[in-house]
């Protein structure tokens, strides 16, 4: 339990170093005072622009990976309190925590969907891709990122067994609490979504564009009709 513990806090110390503030901080900026006060990825690119957004995303996509890859193996044996994806698992929860509230930036840090999608990433391919997919196919429909993060990460617990098969309880119970993790630290998305409020890429809506869009005026077509008998006669 000792070890364990201790991988749980080195990862929660691995996960403080939020990217966008490590990065903000070369740059002399902090952009929880700039676009949505956010931390993230999203706020990062909205306010800072695109190289600076990807080296966030990186950062925090790279400390959920690193802590399940490495941090997460270390002295395990078949012993160990958990088992080892297990301990994987609760390392990327744990890096997820710090991203969120991190020691080292007053506990004010980004929402850890970047985090926890490293973790996925590394342990579970199929299903990150499977849940990449729903965020995809709900941020193109809906241009809301904080919602298509939300139910990302409550449709991980619900792919994983359908694409791996049954992991067992306590796993279940760990990929659980990742998407309520995700549910509240996006709570205040879903509050500006109830009330109106909530900040939409149109430009994201791809097929939601495609499938709305409008059929030409009848008189546009009556033109078009009348000019092709005008030719033909």
């Amino acid at each position: 339990m000792t070890l364990l513990a201790a991988k749980l806090l080195a990862s929660y110390l691995l996960g403080s170093v939020v990217g966008s503030l490590l990065l903000g901080r070369m740059r002399g900026v902090d952009i929880r005072t700039q676009g949505s006060g956010n931390a993230g990825a999203t706020n990062a690119l909205r306010t800072q622009g695109k190289t600076f957004a990807l080296g966030t995303a990186l950062i925090d996509f790279g400390k959920g990976a690193l802590a399940a890859a490495l941090i997460a193996p270390i002295g395990w044996h078949a012993l160990a309190p958990l088992g080892l994806v297990e301990t994987q698992l609760a390392c990327g929860l744990g890096a997820a925590l710090g991203h969120c509230y991190p020691l080292w930036h007053g506990f004010r840090g980004g929402k850890g969907a970047g985090t926890l999608f490293g973790m996925l990433a590394w342990l579970f391919p199929s299903t990150a891709a499977a849940v990449f997919v729903v965020w995809a196919l709900v941020l193109t429909g809906s241009g809301y990122v904080g919602l298509s993060t939300v139910l990302a990460g409550l449709a991980f617990p619900m792919l994983l067994p359908v694409i791996r098969g049954w992991p067992g309880g306590m796993l279940m119970s760990l990929a659980l609490t990742c998407g309520l993790l995700l549910l509240w630290t996006h709570r205040s998305n879903l509050a500006r979504l109830r009330s109106g409020t909530e900040h939409r890429f149109e430009k994201a809506r791809i097929w939601a564009h495609w499938l709305a869009s409008p059929a030409p005026p009848a008189k546009e077509v009556k033109d078009a009709k009348d000019a092709k008998d005008t030719r033909g006669t």
